[in-house]
């Protein structure tokens, strides 16, 4: 028996790094560019990454922007975080990255852009309806407690 889950992956580009861990760093995927990008500033474009996998059933993929991607090109994910649930499965199922530029910037073919991992699904969660929490309040929306 392997320690390693098996997901398939279909690579579109020749010309993207396969994908690996980055030792010792994390347990999130890079993602890069599999076209040449050039943005101008408010242009919104959808970054093709180049591939398409088979998560297994219960399991799906959650994307976000590197740390450096803004620093580096001015770029926002315009979904904040995007989930890939195992459906999204196929050929023609392939993955991007929804952007927002909010300044000039050329993205090239093989950056590096986001990153993924893979998740469980929650467990089933039923909500029972009440009329009062109970508890200390932290303090409001955006707080830590303090004044």
């Amino acid at each position: 028996m392997s320690d390693f889950e098996k997901i398939k992956i279909l690579y579109h580009s020749d010309k993207i790094d396969k994908l690996t861990y980055i030792d010792g760093k994390s347990d999130w995927i890079d993602l890069r560019a599999a076209e040449r990008y050039e943005l101008k500033k408010g242009d919104f474009t959808l970054i093709n990454l180049g591939i398409s996998m088979r998560l297994p059933e219960g399991y799906e993929a959650h994307i976000a922007p590197r740390s450096s991607t803004f620093k580096k090109w001015g770029l926002i994910q315009t979904n904040g975080v995007g989930v890939v649930d195992f459906s999204y499965n196929t050929s023609e199922d392939v993955y991007m990255m929804p952007v927002y530029a909010t300044r000039d910037t050329v993205i090239e073919i093989n950056d590096r852009v986001c990153q993924f991992r893979i998740m469980k699904n929650q467990p089933r969660i039923e909500f029972e309806e009440v009329d009062k929490l109970e508890g200390v309040a932290r303090g409001g929306f955006g707080s830590t407690g303090k004044a």
